[in-house]
C-alpha cells in the first residue's frame, strides 16, 4: 500500500470511529439503531455484504459481514463490539463522552478504546478485501456486537446459531492494548446464595440470628475457603480466585430479616473448574447450616458457567496475530487475562479465539476514555496480514 493510500485509509477509519462515538450506544440504556445505521451506510455504501442480526426475541442484537472466498477453505471472523460501558459521571470528563474528536494524536470518547475504533477498522479490512475475495479460501465474517456489554454476547449467540452463517475456524477479538495478544483468560462460575433466618423485632428479648449474620458467617466462610494456587504442571499461569460481589438483606432498623442474598464470582482454572467452584460453594453453605441452622437451608443458584481457555502460541489464529505482529517490529507477548471475555463463551463452543490486541489507550470503561493513534497504520496492518495469511492457508 503506497504511502497516499495509507494516509488515506487510515484518515477513512478515523471518521468512521469518530461517527460512531458521537452516537451513543450505552447497553441497555441507549437506542442500537444509529450506531448500527452509520456502519449500514457505510458498508452498503461500499457494496460490502451484511444483514442483521436479531436474537430469540426479535431483537437487533448485532451485524454481520460476510465475505465469501472462491476457493474452499475455513472461515475466519473479526470480532468487535459498537455497545459501549456507560458514561458515569459525566461532570468528571474533561470533553463530552461522544466527542468524537482528535486532539493531540488522541481519539477521545466512550467507545474509541473498547471498541468503536476496532469495528470502523474491521470494516475496512473486509472492504479491502472484496475485490480480491476469488483468490481466497474460505471467507471472513466481520461480526458488529451490540450486545457485548451487558454480558449477553447476543451477537456472538446470534451468529453461532444462525444456520446460513458458516461457522468460523477461529475468531479474533478487536479489543484493545498494543504489547499484548490476549491468547486465554480464567473462566468463571456464577451463583446467587439466598440465606433464610427467622424474622423478628430487632428489640425482642429472644435471641434471633438474622439473615444478615448467617450471610456474614458465610462471607467469612467463603473468604477463607482454601484455593488452590498455578498449577505449574498444566501451563496456565493464573490461580482461580473467589468474589462475593453482591450483598443485600433487610430494610429500615425494627426488622431482623427472614432472607440475605449474595451474589458469588469464581474465576475458574483448567485445574479448578465449575464442578470445583460448585462443590467450595456447597461445603460452606452445608457448614454454614450446620453450625447456625435455621428453618429453611440455604439455596444456591447457578447463574453463569463458562470454561477458561488458552491457546497454544502456535496455534490459530493467536500463530497469525503473533507472527504478523511481530513482522510489523512490533514487540509484543501472549497474554492469558484474569477477567473473562467473549473469549470463554467461543471456547464453550469449541471456537479458539484471541481477546485482545490493538491501539493503545487511556480511560477504558472510566473517565476520559481514549485511543492513541499514531500505531494504527501498524495495528491495522497486522490484522489485515493475519487475515490475508489464513484466508490464503491451505
Amino acid at each position: 500500500m503506497s504511502e497516499n493510500l495509507q494516509q488515506a485509509r487510515m484518515a477513512s477509519v478515523t471518521e468512521l470511529a469518530q461517527e460512531l462515538i458521537r452516537r451513543p450506544s450505552r447497553a441497555g440504556i441507549d437506542d442500537y439503531g444509529p450506531v448500527l445505521g452509520v456502519l449500514e451506510d457505510w458498508l452498503t455504501d461500499r457494496a460490502v455484504p451484511h444483514r442483521r442480526l436479531y436474537d430469540d426475541a426479535g431483537e437487533l442484537v448485532g451485524l454481520l459481514v460476510e465475505i465469501p472466498g472462491g476457493r474452499p477453505g475455513q472461515w475466519w471472523a473479526l470480532d468487535a463490539c459498537v455497545d459501549t460501558a456507560p458514561y458515569g459521571d459525566e461532570t468528571a470528563w474533561s470533553f463530552p463522552p461522544d466527542s468524537g474528536e482528535v486532539r493531540q494524536g488522541w481519539l477521545l470518547g466512550r467507545g474509541s478504546a473498547d471498541s468503536k475504533l476496532a469495528a470502523a477498522m474491521f470494516c475496512h479490512i473486509a472492504a479491502d478485501l472484496l475485490p480480491r475475495a476469488a483468490e481466497l479460501r474460505g471467507g471472513l465474517a466481520v461480526l458488529l456486537d451490540v450486545d457485548e456489554h451487558t454480558g449477553g454476547f447476543g451477537g456472538a449467540r446470534a451468529y453461532l446459531a444462525d444456520e446460513a452463517a458458516a461457522r468460523p475456524a477461529g475468531v479474533m477479538i478487536g479489543y484493545p492494548g498494543l504489547e499484548e495478544v490476549v491468547v486465554g483468560g480464567r473462566g468463571l462460575w456464577r451463583a446467587a446464595v439466598a440465606v433464610h433466618a427467622p424474622s423478628g423485632h430487632s428489640g425482642s428479648s429472644r435471641t434471633v440470628v438474622g439473615a444478615i449474620s448467617r450471610a456474614a458467617h458465610l462471607v467469612r466462610l467463603l473468604d477463607a475457603a482454601d484455593l488452590p494456587g498455578v498449577d505449574g504442571g498444566s501451563g496456565f499461569p493464573l490461580p482461580p480466585k473467589l468474589s462475593v460481589t453482591s450483598f443485600h438483606g433487610g430494610q429500615g432498623f425494627s426488622v431482623t430479616p427472614d432472607l440475605c442474598e449474595l451474589n458469588v464470582d469464581i474465576r475458574t482454572t483448567p485445574t479448578f473448574d465449575a464442578h470445583d467452584a460448585e462443590t467450595l460453594i456447597r461445603k460452606a453453605v452445608a457448614e454454614l447450616d450446620a453450625e447456625l441452622p435455621a428453618p429453611k437451608p440455604t439455596e444456591i443458584t447457578p447463574v453463569a458457567n463458562w470454561p477458561p481457555f488458552r491457546l497454544r502460541e502456535d496455534e490459530q489464529p493467536a500463530a497469525a496475530l503473533l507472527t504478523t505482529a511481530a513482522e510489523a517490529g512490533l514487540v509484543v507477548r501472549a497474554k492469558t487475562a484474569g477477567p473473562s471475555n467473549i473469549g470463554n463463551l467461543l471456547a464453550g463452543e469449541g471456537i479458539p479465539a484471541t481477546a485482545g490486541f490493538g491501539l493503545l489507550y487511556e480511560g477504558l470503561h472510566g473517565i476520559d476514555e481514549r485511543a492513541h493513534l499514531a500505531e494504527l497504520p501498524q495495528v491495522y496492518a497486522v490484522y489485515q496480514r493475519a487475515v490475508l495469511d489464513l484466508l490464503r492457508a491451505a
